[in-house]
């Protein structure tokens, strides 16, 4: 018979052992929850340790990620592939076992966690995707998409404000197949929360439309078991059940206390644990029956095989449906897409319109949602001036019984109001990419990007192919003042690694940045884009744009017979006015070629002899762009015209005077440069 109590005892002592090898991590939190692990992974979890990355499977989110060995120790108990030896490697260089979990890392892990509250945003947007996916492919008989998103969270998680943003969402959205489990004990780093925690949570939640079930003790298995299977119930609403646990339960001396939140307990504590538990096992030592107990591998074998063979029937029933839903899930892009890629490029280069390139990127998203419906996009409460929506995509509603709303013709809603909440959109869109079956985007003006500037580094550091649409990228953005024109920020989004970051200067520049970001399947895109219009920039060519950067115009194309004597390199807005500066410097017959740099992030990858035909070695160089200029030395510019201060509030013309962003004032500082050498 199986025995609960070992179990959770299991994932006690191997997050004590753990923590005390590493001599480091959080032992408190995996020995709490223990319990409420086993009746959710022991009796409702389904996945299959054989094939975790099984389309229908649950998702589990530790969204208090600093319990980590409560997850590592699952994934071992259950049949992954995550041996024992990784366990007791935990914290290690190179190990599968690292202080936070980490997607990708070891097997079964949906999401990275650590920063708090942003696993609980990741969880909506995995149970939002699949809502959206089953309104789309499930057919009557066929419910190829039906499966639950669940969450531990904590006291921490609920503090940071992101919880209050994702959760909201989440009940905006009757999210009835999210279910959280609210580790409720009461400690934190710094002791009891009591002082500084006073939150109604229950009440909270149910102003968020959520159902809420409890208190209830949280040890009492068969009680968290039975409020798990009253929350599966649910029809349109999201579940919290909020569990009352002791941190560090069964530690003598430290149980209920910060002393087990975040350090080891010590061996002489750990012995006195063993002791009060009954586990009268050694250091990583687990008795086959806790094994037995655990092992989820045949019984995930039986719940995967049962979906195959519902997803054969309605492969039978649905060819084309079928084909489309494994090719989304697989994360491919359509066989085509190339042509729609070169078709998006094309038109924007033969009109050559004049136009904002936030409105650019719409004009590409026209063609590029139109032909590819995993695109799901969304704006906080700017989508009139981010311009992320379009024809193709409706808004997102749902009524009073939850389901997905149709609109006129018959079409799901594939655009999202997120409402004034930046940080929430974007762990929202973490989560909806991981999910898969999507590719999700979210708009937001630039300087607004600092609000969820966290979860911009998790997409990065998670690999996840996510678009953020950050528009009114500079002093061009007038009347609004220093409030909301962006300074440091393209310079700081360019710092996260693995972002691609692009500030477009035109209609077609706009549109590779858009097919490069779709392409880029293990990468996030910034795209930064203007308010005010631009003028499309003839072009000797379009296909160096995807290197990052391309030589624009050469000193010939201005009149000037001559090798460059200065090579003038601009992002954005900027460009246009380094074109003219050329201008008025080869009426001096100054030979001046000019590089547009949409990608800095995308150029610094090109191999060295790209980079050098574009910037050629021995030939002065100037950077030109509207924000800090710290970032553009490494380029061996001789000078950096830019802006180390915050704006002003006026018209864009005069900030762009006053600021020194005129043609004559380029021109002069480029003189400047080369009387000097």
């Amino acid at each position: 018979m199986v025995n609960p109590s070992r179990m959770a005892n299991a994932i006690r002592a191997l997050a004590m052992d753990a923590v005390q090898k590493a001599n480091s991590g959080h032992p408190g939190a995996p020995m709490g929850m223990a319990d409420m692990a086993v009746a959710l992974w022991g009796r409702h979890l389904r996945h299959n340790p054989a094939d975790p990355r099984w389309a229908d499977r649950d998702r589990f989110v530790l969204s208090n990620g600093h319990g980590s060995m409560l997850l590592y120790a699952l994934l071992h108990l259950t049949g992954y592939d995550l041996p024992l030896a990784e366990l007791q490697n935990f914290r290690q260089l190179h190990s599968k076992t690292p202080g936070h979990p980490e997607v990708g890392v070891a097997p079964g892990i949906e999401t990275t966690t650590g920063p708090l509250g942003q696993g609980i945003g990741n969880a909506v947007g995995m149970a939002l995707a699949e809502k959206l996916l089953a309104a789309e492919f499930n057919r009557p008989g066929h419910a190829i998409v039906d499966h639950h998103t669940y969450v531990f969270l904590g006291d921490g998680g609920l503090m940071e404000g992101v919880s209050h943003e994702a959760c909201a969402l989440a009940g905006a959205w009757k999210l009835n197949k999210l279910i959280a489990l609210y580790d409720d004990n009461g400690i934190s780093i710094d002791g009891q929360v009591a002082p500084w925690f006073v939150d109604d949570v229950a009440g909270r939640f149910r102003a968020y439309q959520w159902n809420v079930i409890g208190a209830i003790d949280g040890h009492d298995v068969d009680a968290v078991d039975r409020a798990i299977q009253q929350a599966q119930q649910s029809t349109h609403q999201p579940t919290l059940i909020i569990c009352r646990t002791h941190i560090g339960k069964g530690a003598p001396h430290k149980q209920d206390t910060a002393a087990a939140h975040g350090s080891p307990l010590g061996a002489e504590e750990i012995a006195l644990a063993r002791q009060q538990l009954g586990w009268n096992y050694g250091p990583f030592e687990i008795p086959a029956d806790v094994y037995a107990d655990w092992d989820a591998k045949a019984a995930g074998r039986q719940h995967e095989a049962e979906w195959q063979q519902r997803f054969a029937a309605y492969q039978a029933a649905h060819p084309d449906l079928a084909r489309e839903f494994a090719r989304r899930m697989a994360g491919d892009l359509p066989a085509d897409f190339e042509q729609i890629a070169a078709q998006a490029v094309q038109q924007a280069a033969s009109e050559a319109k004049t136009v904002a390139t936030r409105k650019a990127s719409q004009l590409a998203l026209e063609i590029l949602t139109a032909r590819l419906p995993e695109l799901l996009g969304g704006s906080a409460d700017l989508t009139g001036s981010n311009l992320t929506n379009t024809a193709s995509t409706p808004a997102l509603r749902f009524d009073a019984g939850g389901a997905v709303v149709r609109d006129d013709q018959g079409r799901l809603g594939r655009h999202i109001n997120y409402g004034v909440r930046e940080f929430g959109m974007t762990t929202v869109l973490n989560g909806v990419a991981l999910h898969g079956g999507f590719i999700p985007y979210g708009g937001t003006f630039l300087t607004f990007s600092d609000y969820s500037r966290n979860a911009v580094r998790m997409a990065a550091l998670m690999k996840q192919r996510v678009v953020l649409v950050y528009t009114h990228d500079s002093l061009g953005l007038g009347e609004d003042g220093p409030t909301h024109q962006p300074i440091e920020h393209a310079a700081s989004l360019r710092l996260i690694p693995g972002l691609a970051v692009w500030r477009p200067a035109d209609t077609a520049e706009t549109a590779v940045a858009w097919t490069e970001a779709l392409k880029n399947a293990h990468r996030p895109t910034a795209l930064l884009l203007s308010r005010q219009n631009l003028p499309y920039l003839p072009k000797h060519g379009l296909d160096d744009i995807r290197r990052g950067a391309y030589v624009l115009s050469e000193p010939a194309d201005a009149g000037v017979n001559q090798p460059a004597q200065i090579v003038l390199i601009a992002t954005g807005s900027e460009v246009q006015l380094a074109l003219a500066a050329q201008k008025l410097l080869a009426a001096k017959q100054v030979a001046v070629r000019v590089v547009s740099m949409p990608s800095t992030t995308v150029f610094d990858a090109q191999d060295a002899a790209y980079r050098s035909v574009v910037l050629p070695h021995g030939v002065a160089r100037v950077a030109l762009e509207m924000g800090v200029t710290g970032g553009w030395w490494k380029y061996g510019c001789a000078d950096v015209i830019g802006i180390d201060r915050f704006g002003e509030s006026a018209p864009a013309t005069q900030l762009f005077a006053y600021f020194g962003f005129t043609a004559s004032k380029v021109a002069e500082r480029v003189e400047r440069v080369l009387s000097s050498r």
